[in-house]
C-alpha cells in the first residue's frame, strides 16, 4: 500500500482528481486530496502565493505520518518542486506540470512575454481562464465530450497572481521522480513537457490532454499504482 497526496492545478480545485481517488483507495492505497490551494478562490484580497501554497501541501504531508507520492498536476508542479527535499515524500509525480529551475516561475516557464490569451488578467490582481466554456474545454479537455466537461469548467475560479510570478527555490531533490507528458495537451505544450521530463528518474506519456484525470482516470490511476 502506499499514501498518495493529490494536488491541484491553478483556477480549479482537488474535485477532478475524484476517479483517480477512488480508483487508487479501491487497490488499497490512502489518498489525500488537496481541496483548494490557497492561491485559488474567489477572494481575491485573501489569496496566497506559492510559499503559501507549499506550506498548505506541506502541513497535508506531514499530517499522513508515513512517507507519500506527491502528486502534482499542472500548477502542482510548482509546489512539487519545493517540496524535493522534504523527507516524508517518498516519489514525486509530475503530470503535466510545471518544473521549474531555482528562479524560475510560472510566468517564466510559458515563455517569459504575454501570457496566453486564454488568460485573462483581472483588476483584482488575479488571472482567470476565459470566460467561452468551449475554448475552456479545448485548452483544458479537449478528448472529453462537451456535456460532460461542462459543470467542472464553469467551476472553475480565479488564480492569484503572485502565484504565478513567485520564484521556485528550487531545492536539492531528495527522492526519485516520474514525469507523465499528456500529448495532445493545448494548455502546457508538449515540447515543454518533454523538456522538464528529461530530468525524471521514469517517463510516462499517455495520449491525453490537460486533464487525462477525467478523460482517462483508469490509466492514470494504473500509473500512478507502478510507481516504487
Amino acid at each position: 500500500m502506499s499514501n498518495y497526496v493529490l494536488v491541484h492545478g491553478a483556477f480549479v480545485g482537488g474535485s477532478y482528481w475524484a476517479d483517480v481517488a477512488a480508483l487508487l483507495e479501491h487497490e488499497g492505497h490512502r489518498v489525500d486530496v488537496v481541496e483548494q490551494l490557497p492561491s485559488v478562490g474567489t477572494d481575491a484580497a485573501s489569496l496566497g502565493d506559492l510559499e503559501a501554497d507549499t506550506d498548505w501541501v506541506k502541513q497535508m504531508v506531514e499530517s499522513v505520518g508515513e512517507p507519500v507520492v506527491l502528486v502534482g498536476h499542472s500548477y502542482g508542479g510548482m509546489v512539487l518542486t519545493e517540496l524535493a527535499n522534504h523527507p516524508a515524500v517518498a516519489h514525486s509525480v509530475y503530470l503535466s506540470a510545471f518544473w521549474p529551475t531555482r528562479g524560475q516561475s510560472v510566468v517564466d516557464l510559458l515563455g517569459g512575454g504575454p501570457l496566453p490569451d486564454w488568460l485573462v488578467l483581472r483588476d483584482d490582481d488575479t488571472l482567470e481562464m476565459t470566460d467561452d466554456v468551449e475554448v475552456r474545454r479545448q485548452i483544458e479537455c479537449g478528448d472529453v465530450d462537451p456535456e460532460r466537461a461542462s459543470e467542472s469548467l464553469r467551476r472553475m475560479v480565479p488564480q492569484s497572481v503572485s502565484s504565478f510570478g513567485a520564484p521556485s527555490t528550487a531545492p536539492e531533490r531528495r527522492h526519485p521522480t516520474t514525469y507523465i507528458i499528456c500529448e495532445q495537451d493545448q494548455a502546457v505544450p508538449p515540447a515543454a513537457q518533454e523538456q522538464w521530463a528529461a530530468g525524471a528518474d521514469r517517463v510516462v506519456r499517455l495520449p491525453s490532454a490537460h486533464q487525462p484525470m477525467v478523460s482517462m482516470p483508469d490509466r492514470l490511476a494504473a500509473v500512478s499504482t507502478q510507481i516504487q
